[in-house]
């Protein structure tokens, strides 16, 4: 541990798998204390804290598409911990949508509602947070996708919800700056990573369209969420990090 983000707190969607859970192993490794959400998976985040240690760590459940859930899990980091430094968005819902024209507005609307909404919901939510408890001053983190980047013809809802979530990176980063507010707004970018949502059929077939010829790790997207959480990070606002591989190299 280096230590790179002592004193500071972090509250990361979606934290207790898959990519969320290797950013909170990042998080807490390099010093700061970390609430982790989930809706569904409350044995994960009960895992991760007997993990992590209740010292550094809580979970809350939390529907990340509704606006109250967002209070509670600030109403709950600020009484556990005292502030808010970093939010990670990370929370995000991926089914396959292979023929668009069958799609029902319900499954499209969930799909924005989770993985836009919901980050609107958390920067508005941890802003307001960031003024009251840290002097206007964090660092938020969308955790969109290269498929906000290029269309996935699969799956044109998650694409559109994150293609939203980059320029909602954009258009937040300059709406605080320009009122010289000092929280930054970034987007990370993964491809494949190796996680439960990737079918164990599809990897051989997926990895050989990855340049360097393998799968990212969670701990590939914790490591870049630690330097955007982090002081070293200062001058970067409104940017997009693209962890793939070099797939869109």
């Amino acid at each position: 541990m280096s230590d790179r983000l002592a004193g500071k707190v972090a509250i990361i969607t979606g934290g207790v798998a898959g990519i969320g859970l290797g950013i909170a192993e990042c998080y807490v490794r390099e010093g700061a204390k970390v609430v982790l959400t989930a809706n569904h998976n409350v044995d994960g985040g009960k895992a991760a804290v007997a993990k992590f240690g209740d010292n550094v760590s809580l979970f809350v459940q939390q529907d990340v598409s509704q606006e109250a859930d967002w209070q509670k899990v600030i109403d709950a980091t600020i009484a556990k911990f005292g502030k808010l430094d970093i939010l990670v968005n990370n929370a995000g819902i991926g089914p396959m949508m292979p023929v668009i024209e069958d799609v029902s507005l319900a499954d499209w609307q969930k799909v924005i509602d989770v993985n836009l909404t919901a980050n609107f919901l958390g920067e508005k939510a941890a802003i307001n947070a960031m003024k009251q408890t840290n002097d206007a001053q964090g660092s938020i983190i969308n955790v969109s996708s290269v498929a906000g980047l290029v269309g996935l013809p699969t799956a044109p809802a998650y694409s559109a919800s994150k293609g939203g979530t980059r320029l909602l990176t954009h258009a937040t980063a300059l709406n605080l700056a320009q009122r010289k507010i000092n929280i930054r707004v970034n987007s990370v970018h993964p491809g494949w990573i190796d996680t439960s949502i990737v079918p164990a059929a599809a990897k051989e077939q997926l990895i050989k369209t990855i340049p360097v010829g393998h799968m990212g790790q969670p701990k590939d997207i914790g490591e870049v969420c630690v330097y955007l959480g982090s002081d070293e990070s200062s001058f970067a606002n409104g940017a997009e990090f693209t962890v793939d591989g070099g797939q869109r190299a």
